[in-house]
């Protein structure tokens, strides 16, 4: 039995590996994925099947990869909301620990944006309206708990300003609801502004990240931080497999996905569906996973979104 079981983690991969997304197709990790799946074949030896899993927020996909057999054939794509979800008590595993990390491909700063005819040129700019106009101003978040729910309170706290959060599902619903007029703030990934700041409906604040993003369109956006208000998060991807995969298996696929993501065709691909490159190694992203759970652990007590959820289940 032994022998039969090292003579297939020798030969792996000797067939498809599946790659499951949390998140629908058009997301930024729906994208992220099938970036991916171009150059597998290549740096594999081994196609990616991608199969998407909405639901849950990402736990029905999440709690796929942690529960499958762990043999290299079947792994996910994480995001920032794996190791939030946890913090709400409301998941079946606890998936930095039921989980192991591959590689990071992306660290994406959302954008804080508003509509185009609104008066606003800066942060400073809508933090003065906001103050003479407290609890009129709305923010789209993706839903409640999430990255841009929890981006939004922090803005909000550290601006002393009284902001109203809508939940929709998901950020394409956002920024629909922005475009309408039913929310007057959205924090966005690039990729789902990206065109409306091209046809002019939109325009960006700030950067949500430490540093100003790369891309042409944004280079000129500043950060929270550079215009004085102390917000930091980032929107990452990491490539994750179940907890017990055999070291050589996890071996084949890190050195196939440092291939991949280090590749300029790669980059250039994600570069052009406003995307940004990051690449961190296993043990760079589960040292991540950790400072994360650490800093968002506090974030979501500091701003009162824990106490949020748990009374919405009452």
């Amino acid at each position: 039995m032994e022998n039969k079981a090292i003579t297939a983690t020798s030969k792996y991969p000797d067939k498809p590996i599946t790659l499951i997304v949390p998140f629908s197709v058009g997301s930024s990790l729906d994208l992220v994925a099938r970036a991916l799946e171009k150059t597998a074949i290549k740096q594999l030896g081994q196609p990616l099947i991608i199969i998407n899993k909405p639901g849950g927020a990402g736990t029905v996909a999440w709690n796929e990869v942690a529960g499958a057999a762990p043999d290299g054939y079947t792994i996910g794509m994480t995001s920032t909301e794996m190791v939030l979800h946890p913090l709400y008590d409301s998941t079946k595993y606890n998936y930095p620990t039921a989980l192991e990390p591959l590689a990071q491909v992306s660290d994406i700063s959302m954008v804080m944006v508003v509509q185009s005819d609104q008066p606003w040129r800066s942060v400073d700019d809508l933090i003065k309206y906001a103050s003479q106009h407290p609890g009129q101003l709305k923010f789209a978040n993706s839903s409640l708990g999430s990255l841009s729910h929890i981006t939004g309170e922090t803005f909000a706290k550290a601006a002393n300003i009284d902001l109203m959060q809508v939940p929709f599902q998901g950020g394409a619903e956002s920024m629909a609801n922005l475009l309408g007029g039913h929310v007057q703030i959205a924090f966005l990934s690039p990729a789902l502004v990206k065109e409306n700041i091209k046809n002019g409906k939109v325009r960006a604040l700030a950067v949500a990240g430490n540093q100003r993003l790369t891309d042409p369109l944004f280079a000129n956006i500043p950060t929270f931080k550079e215009q004085g208000v102390d917000v930091a998060f980032s929107d990452w991807h990491i490539l994750a497999a179940p907890k017990e995969i055999p070291l050589e298996v996890k071996n084949k696929l890190t050195d196939g996905f440092n291939r991949i993501i280090n590749d300029p065709e790669f980059k250039s691909n994600m570069n052009n569906l406003g995307l940004e490159v990051n690449y961190l190694d296993a043990k760079d992203s589960q040292e991540k996973w950790i400072n994360e759970n650490q800093k968002l652990s506090r974030t979501v007590q500091d701003t009162g979104i824990l106490d949020l959820i748990k009374a919405q289940r009452k």
